[in-house]
């Protein structure tokens, strides 16, 4: 999933984050004051490997204007390539050949193909886009324009804009049901879901949320949306049916994207300020594990859960975290761009 945009110089690694933009930049600069200290055993490069996805990690690092390719099996860049103006959401097709990335700075969205890795085409959307979300059947996306206060519908068969559907304020990231009939928006400036039917393009509905919710994720079964929350140290749980809050969940400082397990199990939340992965349990939603990422100023920004490895970006290290979900520890730490942000994983 993916978040207002946000960027740190190499020789600021532990100071406060400042919003680039001001329409997305609420609350943000006091969420990286801590007052803990602790130590933390970074996990070296060359750390155990994981079973493979059977596929490619694309990272897009948001300074750089460049994706960083990663091959699954043996968690090592193995190319760089130039993307548009500060790259932030990404999306893998189905089929692997496309992947598709918000260019926040430019108001566009790049098409990657990448079997040349080469942008083939790059269309128009709202102003300043962030989160990217491929429909079930992969054709149509999903785009959160968090300074325009809508969401683009593209047609990936004739690469044009559908429709453009008004939500609330500074919307961020976008989450879609299994069956593809809902799409789930995270509106950082409006404390709420808007909630999109995928045939008509209309929002029927807005749903709870904490202040300022950035990420977003439904379970499997399209019962649960889960909400991260930056500026309420927390994780809202949703009742997609309902409308109803069924749970808030602590995390610690700065939670800012959830990723769910594929067997909808566990929730996955990047949480900045302690720099650490909190794992909720979704059937108690209580967090049952907490993984440590590093230490404050690390940053783990944006996390997309598989069966057999968990990867999370981490901004303000410039480095792709590789959990395993068994062990629920660090098994990898690659390095990237210059904060990365989005990550997403090729079939």
């Amino acid at each position: 999933m993916y978040f207002p945009r946000r960027t740190r110089t190499p020789s600021a690694g532990r100071q406060r984050r400042k919003a680039l933009r001001p329409v997305l930049g609420i609350g943000i600069g006091l969420l990286l004051a801590s007052g803990t200290v602790a130590v933390w055993l970074m996990p070296a490069p060359s750390a155990a490997r994981l079973p493979s996805t059977g596929g490619r990690v694309y990272v897009t690092n948001q300074q750089d204007n460049t994706v960083s390719v990663i091959d699954a099996r043996t968690n090592k860049v193995i190319s760089t390539v130039p993307a548009g103006t500060a790259p932030e959401g990404i999306a893998i097709a189905r089929d692997g050949k496309h992947a598709y990335i918000a260019d926040n700075g430019s108001a566009t969205v790049s098409v990657l193909d990448t079997r040349t890795n080469k942008i083939v085409t790059t269309m128009k959307v709202g102003k300043n886009p962030t989160g990217v979300r491929l429909s079930p059947d992969g054709t149509s996306l999903y785009v959160a324009n968090g300074g325009s206060n809508n969401v683009s519908v593209l047609d990936t068969r004739t690469n044009r804009v559908t429709a453009t559907v008004p939500v609330a304020v500074s919307p961020v990231s976008v989450a879609i049901s299994r069956d593809g009939a809902t799409a789930y928006v995270a509106n950082t400036g409006s404390k709420n879901l808007s909630v999109i039917d995928t045939r008509t393009h209309r929002v029927t509905r807005q749903l709870p949320a904490g202040r300022s919710p950035v990420g977003v994720a439904v379970t499997p079964d399209g019962t649960s949306a889960y909400v991260a929350n930056e500026t309420a140290a927390g994780v809202t749980v949703v009742g997609t049916r309902t409308g109803k809050v069924t749970a808030t969940v602590p995390v610690g400082e700065g939670p800012f994207d959830v990723g769910i397990a594929p067997d909808g199990s566990k929730a996955y939340v990047a949480v900045l300020g302690p720099g650490k992965v909190s794992v909720i349990d979704t059937h108690t939603h209580h967090v049952s594990a907490t993984v440590d990422i590093g230490p404050p100023g690390t940053d783990p920004f944006n996390v997309t859960a598989t069966s057999t490895a968990v990867y999370v970006t981490n901004q303000g290290a410039g480095t792709l975290s590789v959990i395993n979900p068994k062990t629920l520890k660090v098994a990898a730490t690659v390095t990237v761009g210059t904060s990365p942000y989005g990550v997403a994983v090729s079939p």
